[in-house]
Formats: structure tokens, C-alpha cells, sequence
């Protein structure tokens, strides 16, 4: 079952990936992981990789491509897996249909998160990050104790740069114009499913779960 998480950014898709990873024995799959370990292991691959993101520059699509494939080339892998964060453009998207098509396998399921803009804008901004130990809150859904303070370490929570209003809507225009597409792509292909992702996240992957088992 090779699956791949579609929405948003701050639409949740990386926490259903995690929990459909775990329900069905899976790897979770993130292009952020991906290049980490390569970096981190000083891999051919991961130093080629680091070139780009030391200038600032977006990793080309073919070597994401390359870095992912190794991945999913691995043992672990055999049964399925769950892309969090790839394909992102439809350029992406056409090279994995291909070189999984040369394997005899396809992507499954294309899941959708739907949120709209302004739920997600709230959303982020009402995160916060600890200057210390990194622990994420929400003055909403998972507040500290002690309004501004972590819980785990005792020191200042702040509102991240990436999770400001006009941060977030910038980040959400760039995903309409180059992810959206990718929409279009898999329902041609037959394989979209959407879930409401405003609700609970447990009921949001209960209706994935519904999809799945379908």
C-alpha cells in the first residue's frame, strides 16, 4: 500500500501519516527525513543535497527523486509506505508514477486534507516553540501550564518567524499555485480521496481509516 498525504501546509498531514504508519506497520516517509539522514551519514547523495540547501537553494526535483527512491528501495518498505512532503509538484509526481510503474507498483491512495486558508492561518499562529528545548504548544489546543512558559524546561515560548500570519499565507499561496496541481493529477489517475480535516484529528483519521479498508 504505497500512500501519499496531500494538503496544506498546517493541514495535519504529517501527524495522519504518522498514525496511519503505525496503525498498518509502514514506514512514514518525509522528504525532511530523508535529507537529514543523508546529510547526517555523509551519503554521496546527502552531500550533493547539502551543496544546494547551504546556498539557500531548493534541492533540484531530480535528486529529490534519486534520494527518495533509495529510500523506498530499502527493506522496510517492501509492504508499503506513507510519502509525507513528496510528490510536491506535478514534475515530481510524474517521475515517481514512472519509476514505480518500472517496479510493477503505483501509488494507491492520494489523500487529501482539506482545511481552508483561514482555519490554517489560526492554526499556525497559535503555535508556539520553546527557545530551549524545542517543545511545540498551542494556545488553543495545547496550552502550557504557564501561559508563555514550557512546561517541560521553564523557558520562554515564542511565536516561531515560519508561524506568523503573513508568514503562513505566503507559504499557503506558494502551495495553490505549485502542490494544488497535484490535486488535479491524482484524481485524473483515479486515486484522490479528500477527508474534512477540520475535525478532531482522531476523526479525521478514522475517515482514513474508512478509505483504506474500503
Amino acid at each position: 500500500m504505497i500512500i501519499v498525504m496531500l494538503g496544506a501546509p498546517g493541514a495535519g498531514k504529517g501527524t495522519q501519516a504518522e498514525m496511519i504508519a503505525a496503525k498498518y506497520q509502514i514506514p512514514h516517509i518525509s522528504t525532511g527525513d530523508i535529507f537529514r539522514y543523508n546529510i547526517k551519514n555523509n551519503t554521496d547523495l546527502g552531500k550533493e543535497a547539502k551543496k544546494y540547501m547551504d546556498e539557500g537553494k531548493l534541492v533540484p526535483d531530480e535528486l529529490t527523486v534519486r534520494l527518495l527512491l533509495d529510500r523506498v528501495a530499502k527493506d522496510d518498505c517492501r509492504n508499503g509506505y506513507v510519502l509525507d512532503g513528496f510528490p510536491r509538484t506535478i514534475p515530481q509526481a510524474e517521475v515517481l508514477t514512472s519509476e514505480l510503474e518500472k517496479n510493477g507498483a503505483k501509488v494507491d491512495y492520494a489523500i487529501d486534507i482539506e482545511v481552508p486558508d483561514e482555519n490554517i492561518i489560526r492554526r499556525m499562529s497559535g503555535r508556539r516553540a520553546c527557545v530551549n528545548c524545542g517543545a511545540t504548544y498551542h494556545i488553543v489546543y495545547a496550552a502550557p501550564k504557564v501561559e508563555g512558559i514550557c512546561d517541560k524546561c521553564g523557558s520562554k515560548l515564542v511565536l516561531r518567524d515560519d508561524d506568523k500570519p503573513e508568514t503562513v499565507k505566503k507559504r499557503l499561496d506558494v502551495y495553490h499555485e505549485q502542490t494544488q496541481p497535484l490535486i488535479d493529477y491524482y484524481k485524473k489517475a483515479g486515486v484522490l480521496k479528500s477527508v474534512d480535516g477540520t475535525k478532531d484529528l482522531h476523526d479525521v483519521f478514522a475517515d482514513i481509516v474508512t478509505i483504506l479498508e474500503d
